[in-house]
């Protein structure tokens, strides 16, 4: 086992952003929080998926994992009214690759924000301590 604690995405709890385990890299929940400030960024459910899309990469990179090799995506969302924002943003943010997901509707999510999101990745042998 091996801890992913990349540059930027810091723990804000007793846990670790990454865990590399077998063959495949555990992501934690990462939510829409500015890497500048600490704090959740503003404009919607739109722009709050990018962001923390965009933190689970830094978790990827930490690890030397691409976003193509999400195999299984976990996102939770405040109210499932955000549904086509959340899925707009998620499919920019993919492209073509599409990993397994299931979108969770969950009331309040924690410091107001209104998506999280967590991954399952698979590493390439070149990857694998």
């Amino acid at each position: 086992m091996r801890n992913v604690e990349p540059a930027g995405v810091k723990a804000m709890g007793h846990y670790m952003p990454g865990i590399v385990s077998g063959n495949n890299l555990f992501v934690s929940g990462q939510l829409p929080i500015d890497p500048q400030t600490g704090k959740v960024i503003t404009g919607g459910a739109y722009f709050q998926t990018e962001r923390a899309l965009q933190n689970m990469e830094k978790v990827l990179m930490g690890a030397g994992v691409s976003r193509d090799q999400v195999v299984m995506m976990h996102v939770y969302v405040s109210d499932i009214a955000y549904w086509d924002e959340v899925n707009e943003a998620y499919a920019k943010f993919f492209g073509s690759h599409k990993p397994t997901r299931t979108v969770v509707p969950t009331g309040k999510l924690h410091h107001g924000a209104l998506v999280e999101v967590e991954a399952v990745a698979e590493l390439r042998e070149w990857a694998i301590d």
